[in-house]
């Protein structure tokens, strides 16, 4: 256990754009256990734990604390990874956190989701109350009563339940005193990131008039409402929140589409459009979606290293005619003929001198088109 930071959990690859998730009150980053994996295909994605919760420290608030300091310990978080802007999303108190960095560190945040949350939370009696009665008799009375306040009846997650009985009362009942302190409805208009707000239909806790007041507030905000979901939607509703954050956080097929065209050429995918039909536009979603969306834009690998991997799997199945395609976006991507021979050169090492010799025939033909089309244009 960490004394100085919020204890997390990292996924994904280091070079990914930097995702931050923040649980809700009573919950550990096991809040995420069904959306972080997934995310973590295309983001460095941070879970953390709140004070005394999960792996954090008891001892990292203490009595009147505010949302700020919670802000604060995820900025010291965030710099402690050497990561100085993030995508952020979070449930309840965490939502509450992400809207806080979101108006007093806008240079810190580059996109935002808030879930099951709210900009004040019912006025600060009950949440005074509740820390007084945790401060008196502890967890367990409450833990007894979370599935009522989490989820719709005839669903739990165990582990999250135990999170709730397990959590330390002080830092428990300083993070109601931080509930009770909060209300940013004010400051709302000054949010400027791209900002998504998720409700669950059947919440009682933060009901989905709480999440419309913050999407009328904050200027091109968008607000999903997820029938079936109550207050942790991300462990009830996994798929439909996953696909939300998808959409929000990655672009999904949109980002693909302009990225294919800045590969591949506007001719080119204006074709493959104009050819598609109801049987084929599943497949070119996916393309768009996963290969352009997620995979060519993964920052790791540079489009000119991408485009000399992709001419060697072409070479190596035979894919002559996809072949020809991704020797345009190689120039298209900065290769030189010159670059493009070498690698061709290389196939025929390990795929074959007769796959490198039906290659260089195909880039001949494409590269000689190209001195065509540059001479005919002057």
């Amino acid at each position: 256990m960490t004394r100085t930071l919020l204890n997390h959990r990292a996924e994904g690859p280091e070079t990914a754009p930097p995702l931050l998730l923040g649980p809700s009150l009573g919950t550990s980053h096991a809040l995420w256990d069904k959306v972080a994996p997934e995310l973590s295909t295309t983001h460095r994605v941070i879970r953390w734990d709140l004070p005394g919760h999960g792996g954090s420290a008891p001892d990292l608030i203490g009595p009147g604390a505010t949302v700020g300091d919670l802000a604060a310990l995820v900025l010291g978080l965030a710099d402690s990874l050497g990561i100085e802007r993030f995508a952020y999303a979070g449930v309840s108190l965490g939502g509450a956190v992400g809207l806080h960095l979101a108006v007093h560190h806008p240079e810190r945040v580059t996109s935002l989701a808030v879930i099951c949350s709210s900009a004040h939370f019912n006025g600060s009696k009950p949440w005074e109350e509740r820390a007084e009665l945790v401060r008196r008799e502890g967890l367990a009375a409450l833990a007894e009563n979370a599935n009522s306040r989490w989820f719709t009846p005839g669903f739990t997650v165990p582990r999250l339940i135990e999170d709730h009985r397990n959590a330390d009362p002080e830092a428990y009942a300083a993070c109601c005193d931080a509930l009770a302190a909060f209300d940013l409805r004010d400051r709302l208009p000054e949010i400027s990131v791209p900002t998504l707000l998720i409700a669950g239909r059947q919440d009682p806790a933060t009901p989905p008039a709480h999440l419309r007041e913050i999407a009328d507030a904050v200027a091109g905000a968008t607000l999903v409402e997820l029938p079936g979901a109550s207050h942790l939607a991300p462990a009830q509703c996994p798929a439909a929140v996953l696909t939300a954050l998808r959409a929000h956080f990655g672009g999904g097929a949109e980002r693909g589409m302009e990225v294919r065209r800045e590969v591949l050429g506007d001719a080119h995918v204006d074709r493959a459009q104009a050819r598609q039909t109801a049987f084929t536009a599943r497949f070119q979603d996916f393309i768009s979606r996963y290969a352009w969306g997620e995979i060519w834009t993964d920052p790791t690998l540079s489009r000119r290293e991408r485009s000399m991997i992709t001419l060697t799997a072409l070479v190596a199945h035979g894919h002559y005619d996809e072949l020809a395609m991704h020797v345009r976006a190689a120039r298209r991507n900065g290769l030189t003929p010159e670059e493009i021979g070498a690698v061709l050169l290389q196939t025929a090492v390990y795929c074959g001198v007769p796959a490198a010799n039906s290659a260089f025939a195909t880039a001949q033909r494409v590269l000689a088109e190209e001195e065509g089309d540059d001479g005919a244009t002057g």
